[in-house]
């Protein structure tokens, strides 16, 4: 530390070679002829008060030294400065304290230099909650996180007891909350929580910051955490940014613990007396403790949260969009040789040029939606019957030109290589299908597993597949797998040509290859 005060003129030389022409404490100190712990104190001093080159013109050697030297402020009394206005118009867009001291003078030309100024709206500032020295800007950030305390709720027929978790959502720059208790801490739940906290704002935040909820964030890491799907889905619809809290940084987390802490107190250990019986039952007195907890004045402000809300974050938050979310999850299902993709247990036909492809399926109770590069290429309505098909005309070439070499007597003939028990089985699924290709992966994959197997194990897996009635790939993998097929029959199964006009038999295929040439 310096011993003896340099002249503002040496002072300001300091800071144009350091900030302004990037040289380094030893050459400035060189240079201007001075100790390099001198040139490296006031470089410090100029950091703490956020001092750049240039300096403003309107900075003059007075006002920069009451910025370096805090102490040497004189006590002469003059009107304040009105803090908590400073404070409000700070958190909006382009605002700055140099901006609003031009103001304060123009009010008050005998008011503060602009150095005394600053200092003292710090200091004002440092007697603020804790939860409220953050700097955020209007509208900008929305924490959320659950609270580290349970709710009771009680089943009264069974006197169970069913801890409710309380989720918070807290705006930055005014503070101004919402909370909802959830029986689940599951994606649904978070999903939904989340919409009904854009509800409650009636606009959205620019950036939604959670605590690396394992639910939300799939991988949590410090620089490229992965956002859950369904997550990022809903943080598009409503044009709102997610940016997990960063590991280990506690700054990132005070506001919303400060929040979490709060709802603690005013909302779980007030309502720590009453017995509720149901989810609706707790939810109805949140909102009441909530109301009181956002009309209740803010220490040191005179203002409540929902004043501030009103007054500085909804002017700069985004309009809500014209519908709510719907809720979606995702999977990543490949498209089969059949171009039909498995989700959920049933099959969705796509354009059959994606065959082969790793496509994105986005589920909700009504719709399935298959993307491919982010393309949207097939919407069908949601099929609950298990291992049905669900096919869309225009996802077929036409005649199937795209599978005419797997056509149903070429799979026959390739089967037949293996033997007439697998020949028998192919033609036995193909029958069972709607259309005969829906049956040629469950066939294909029968067939090669030769590959793995052998020809004469696979027959004799066939052939127990049949007798079973099993009609299906898994069953003969399973067969194979735990060596049943090595097992005697109990019987020879007849094989008997049956005749109903339900059921196709080997001239159908043979006509339907004469009609295809």
């Amino acid at each position: 530390m310096a011993n003896v005060r340099l002249s503002m003129r040496k002072i300001k030389e300091v800071l144009r070679l350091c900030l302004g022409n990037g040289i380094s404490a030893r050459q400035a100190a060189q240079s201007c002829g001075i100790g390099r712990a001198t040139v490296s104190d006031y470089l410090e001093r100029a950091k703490k008060a956020g001092i750049t080159w240039p300096l403003p013109d309107e900075l003059d050697e007075a006002a920069l030294e009451g910025l370096l030297f805090p102490s040497s402020l004189t006590g002469q009394k003059r009107d304040m400065p009105p803090f908590e206005y400073l404070y409000k118009e700070l958190k909006k867009k382009h605002t700055t304290l140099q901006l609003l001291w031009h103001e304060y003078r123009e009010n008050t030309p005998d008011g503060y230099q602009y150095s005394q100024f600053c200092v003292r709206y710090r200091a004002w500032v440092k007697t603020l909650e804790v939860s409220l020295r953050q700097d955020y800007k209007a509208g900008e950030k929305l924490f959320v996180d659950f609270a580290g305390d349970t709710i009771p709720v009680h089943d009264q027929a069974t006197g169970a007891i069913t801890p409710a978790y309380l989720f918070v959502a807290t705006m930055g720059a005014s503070n101004y909350t919402y909370a909802q208790a959830v029986l689940s801490q599951d994606l649904f739940a978070w999903i939904s929580l989340h919409v009904n906290a854009f509800q409650f704002f009636g606009a959205v935040p620019m950036i939604t910051v959670p605590d690396n909820l394992k639910t939300g964030v799939s991988r949590p890491c410090r620089y490229e955490p992965d956002i859950n799907p369904t997550y990022q889905d809903m943080a598009s619809h409503y044009g709102t940014t997610i940016i997990p809290a960063r590991v280990a940084k506690p700054r990132d987390k005070a506001k919303v613990e400060s929040a979490v802490l709060i709802a603690e107190r005013w909302i779980i250990a007030s309502l720590r007396n009453h017995t509720f019986f149901s989810i609706e039952e707790l939810n109805k007195a949140i909102r009441e403790k909530l109301a009181e907890l956002n009309d209740r004045p803010l220490q040191k402000m005179k203002v409540s949260r929902k004043e501030l809300f009103e007054s500085i974050d909804r002017p700069a938050m985004k309009p809500l969009p014209e519908r709510r979310y719907e809720y979606a999850e995702w999977e990543k299902p490949r498209v089969n040789i059949d171009y039909h993709v498995e989700v959920r247990r049933h099959y969705y036909s796509v354009p059959y040029q994606l065959k082969g492809e790793q496509v994105d399926a986005r589920i909700t109770a009504r719709t399935i939606e298959i993307f491919f590069k982010g393309k949207r290429v097939a919407a069908h309505v949601r099929g609950y019957a298990p291992f049905k098909h669900s096919t869309l005309t225009e996802h077929m070439p036409e005649s199937h030109r795209r599978y005419l070499e797997w056509t149903p007597s070429r799979i026959i003939s390739w089967a037949e290589k293996t033997g007439p028990s697998t020949a028998e089985l192919v033609k036995e699924i193909m029958e069972k299908k709607p259309h005969p290709e829906q049956g040629f992966r469950s066939c294909l994959g029968i067939i090669r597993l030769h590959k793995i197997y052998g020809q004469d194990r696979l027959e004799a897996a066939c052939a127990r597949a049949l007798y079973l009635h099993a009609y299906s790939y898994k069953s003969v993998k399973s067969i194979l797998d735990t060596n049943l097929d090595s097992s005697e029959l109990p019987g020879e199964r007849p094989v008997s040509v049956i005749h109903h006009e339900n059921i196709r038999g080997t001239q159908y295929y043979t006509k339907g290859e004469e009609h295809a040439h």
